[in-house]
This record gives structure tokens, C-alpha cells and sequence, in this order.
């Protein structure tokens, strides 16, 4: 099986950093992501909010440097997380981030705050589209 997400997206709101009960710094993220599609003769935009969750050094960093409208690529794979409330069973996706790099808007530039994986630089033209 492969199980493989990549987004390029923008914070919808500030990072959450929390711990668990061993101490690994856990960050979320929610960034929104854009689809631009042509219908008939007018071009549409779809944006979908998708959460991330970074562990470990990558959440500190995201905690410390990134904020609201901060572009970002993450690399990771999506996951189903299933609970209980009020006797209702409840699930939602997210994306367990294995890489964050924060993008640069002004040169496209990314700066990486990733496990070493990939140096794959995304085309400047994609950080132009975020509504932020």
C-alpha cells in the first residue's frame, strides 16, 4: 500500500503546539488549499481546510516560526481518526506531516524544516494562489 499526501496551502489560523504525556511537542496545523477549475466559460475556485499534525522537532519549529497566512508544503500521509461523543461514533482525515517547509512568499524560496527527504522546490507560481 502507499499512502502519500503532498499540499502546498496557507495557515488559516496559528499553530497549536500541545505535548504528549511523554513530552513530544505536537503541532497542528490547518491550512486551506485551493483548486482553481474552469465550468463552462468561468473559472472557479474550490478551497478545502485540511489539518496537519507535525511531531516531534519540526512541530517546534513550526510552533515558533510560522503564523496565520504563513505558506507551507507538507509532505505526509493521511490518516482516519475515529472517537466517541455523546454515544455518537465521530471520524475525520488528517495528514500526520512526515516533512513541513515554509515558503517564502516574496522570492518563492522555501526554507525547510523537514526530515531530510526531499528537496523538492515547488514552482513559484503555486504560493500565488493561496487567498491570503
Amino acid at each position: 500500500m502507499y499512502n502519500k499526501i503532498i499540499l502546498i496551502g496557507n495557515l488559516t489560523k496559528d499553530p497549536e503546539l500541545r505535548y504528549t504525556p511523554q513530552g513530544t511537542p505536537v503541532t497542528t496545523l490547518r491550512i486551506a488549499v485551493n483548486h482553481k477549475y474552469k465550468q463552462a466559460d468561468e473559472m472557479k475556485q474550490e478551497t478545502m481546510f485540511i489539518d496537519n499534525v507535525v511531531f516531534g522537532k519540526q512541530a517546534d519549529s513550526c510552533s515558533k516560526y510560522l503564523n496565520k497566512g504563513s505558506s507551507v508544503l507538507v509532505e505526509g500521509r493521511l490518516q482516519e481518526r475515529r472517537w466517541e461523543s455523546n454515544g455518537q461514533q465521530k471520524s475525520k482525515f488528517e495528514v500526520i506531516a512526515q516533512s513541513v517547509r515554509f515558503l517564502s512568499k516574496k522570492a518563492g524560496v522555501p526554507e525547510s524544516v523537514s526530515g531530510g527527504e526531499s528537496d523538492m522546490i515547488p514552482p513559484e507560481e503555486t504560493t500565488d494562489l493561496e487567498p491570503f
